[in-house]
């Protein structure tokens, strides 16, 4: 029969559940070592775990203090736990659970258990030696000191509200926040109230086209020729389907839009091949969604980043009731944080919130919150200053080095983002990508993010946009290229994944 027992150990503030068994011999004391090294066999006390002093936790057993001070000294013995004046009583770093008994015929178990030598740690999972994938920003660039300031603050003010369940729409001080931030950096025009917050682009796009929207936006929809297959992914499990819209040096050739009822956009910094749509090209959209009844999904993603141009104004501004805009801060802080807004024609706000349910079940409210301070106090601005002129010379350094080492490869896309596009001999992107892995370099081929139908599309019927590049366009140009970030390494990390780049692209 075993008495299950919880102590409370109000002096450090944990709590252990162990189980004393009345088999066995030993007594007390022996009952309190197999329960201390079961819990610590089946992973319920893991190494380094402190344990409660004895005092606290014969009070809780019902035992003698004695009972459980003699029960660690043995298992100390034993190696199961260390013990060191200041530090208290922990599980042993690198204990592990012993075999089980071994049985020979017409033997018997041992009559004590022995812990197994403390093992090496198990080897973590290696990535690439050098990162440079595109879409993740430099983790040591997170303003640690600063968001930490912006969340005591925001938690010393908050309401007790705050604690309760969320507010499927987001806290107004984010909204306030954002639609103040959003019309000064982006152009966009909006109030609060149109504004939804969710937890990046990929949920933007279950709440706008999944099924629990009501049908919120339909499919078919639009896309740039090059873009995310998580996002085509994501809108095929909706049951929406996608039409490839070619793209060229201007952006996405818009002339080419039909009966789509939608069209998915990257208007400010196409992805990935990384230009601005041409202004000719955006007032033609916004004409065709006034036309058709339709509705342009701008993604904004990392509009914040430029370095050679002027900024480009988010696409929203031209109609904000033909265009839903979608942005986050993936980009300007950290993927970690999972924090994103839509700007909402009006009449899709009912839907959208009807979508994500009566509470809030996606972005942390305290996080909100501090996010609102940390854009209200101008530590956003402040951050993405600092961090666009980082960018901004490491754009710098990789031009330079492709320049000085592979002269021969076209660099394009480095006006603004966080990646560039390295154009490639005919024939050489798939053997350059897997030359890179085998060097422990880690990027992307363009042909990754082309549409499966993109093929289809440059075979058929011609589409003419004669106001911006005064020929008729047959579609999108396949052709070999990388797409190389530079924001993911930390700085001195950079030069060597530069050098190692360098040293896998094909020669002329």
């Amino acid at each position: 029969m075993a008495e299950s027992w919880v102590n409370s150990a109000e002096r450090i503030g944990s709590d252990l559940h162990l189980e004393l068994s009345s088999a066995g011999s030993g007594g007390r004391r022996a009952a309190v070592v197999r329960a201390l090294r079961e819990a610590v066999r089946d992973g319920r006390l893991a190494p380094g775990t402190r344990l409660p002093p004895y005092r606290s936790l014969a009070a809780d057993l019902g035992v003698a203090r004695n009972t459980v001070a003699d029960a660690y000294a043995e298992l100390v013995a034993e190696g199961w736990l260390t013990a060191r004046q200041g530090s208290g009583t922990r599980v042993a770093l690198g204990v592990s659970a012993p075999p089980p008994p071994s049985r020979r015929r017409g033997g018997s178990a041992p009559a004590h258990d022995v812990p197994r030598a403390p093992r090496t740690a198990l080897p973590r999972a290696r990535g690439p030696r050098h990162d440079l994938r595109q879409g993740t920003p430099d983790a040591s660039s997170f303003p640690r000191a600063a968001w930490l300031t912006s969340y005591r603050r925001a938690l010393q003010q908050a309401p007790n509200e705050v604690f309760g369940p969320g507010d499927p729409a987001g806290r107004i001080e984010l909204r306030e926040a954002l639609a103040e931030y959003l019309a000064r950096a982006r152009g966009v025009r909006t109030d609060p109230d149109r504004i939804v917050i969710c937890s990046g682009f990929a949920h933007a796009l279950r709440l706008l086209f999944g099924q629990g929207a009501g049908g919120t936006l339909r499919g078919p929809l639009a896309v740039e020729a090059y873009g995310l297959g998580f996002h085509r992914e994501l809108l095929a499990t909706a049951g929406v389907r996608t039409v490839p819209l070619p793209v060229d040096e201007h952006g996405a050739l818009v002339a080419g839009l039909g009966r789509e009822r939608g069209v998915l956009l990257t208007p400010a910094h196409q992805f990935p091949t990384g230009v601005p749509l041409h202004a000719e090209r955006r007032a033609a959209v916004i004409d065709w969604a006034r036309a058709r009844g339709g509705v342009v999904v701008e993604d904004d993603y990392d509009g914040e980043f430029r370095y050679d141009r002027k900024p480009v104004g988010a696409l929203q501004g031209l109609d904000p009731d033909r265009v839903v805009l979608v942005g986050s801060v993936s980009k300007s802080l950290s993927p970690a944080l999972r924090l994103g807004w839509m700007v909402l024609p009006r009449r899709y706000v009912g839907d959208v919130l009807a979508a994500k349910g009566e509470r809030e079940a996606w972005a942390s409210v305290p996080d909100q919150l501090c996010l609102a301070d940390f854009m209200a106090s101008g530590s956003y601005d402040r951050h993405v200053r600092r961090t666009r002129q980082r960018y901004r010379r490491r754009r710098d350094r990789l031009v330079e080095a492709l320049a000085a080492r592979a002269p021969h490869i076209e660099v394009t896309g480095v006006a603004a983002g966080l990646h560039a596009v390295l154009r490639l001999p005919d024939g050489t992107e798939r053997s350059t990508v897997e030359a890179a892995g085998r060097r422990g370099v880690a990027l992307d081929g363009l042909a990754a993010f082309r549409h499966p139908e993109t093929g289809t599309a440059e075979t058929g019927t011609a589409v003419t946009d004669t106001a911006v590049t005064g020929t008729a366009m047959t579609g999108t140009a396949v052709r070999d290229g990388l797409v190389v970030g530079y924001a993911t390494p930390s700085d001195h990390a950079y030069g060597a994944a530069v050098e190692a780049l360098c040293g896998v692209l094909p020669p002329p």
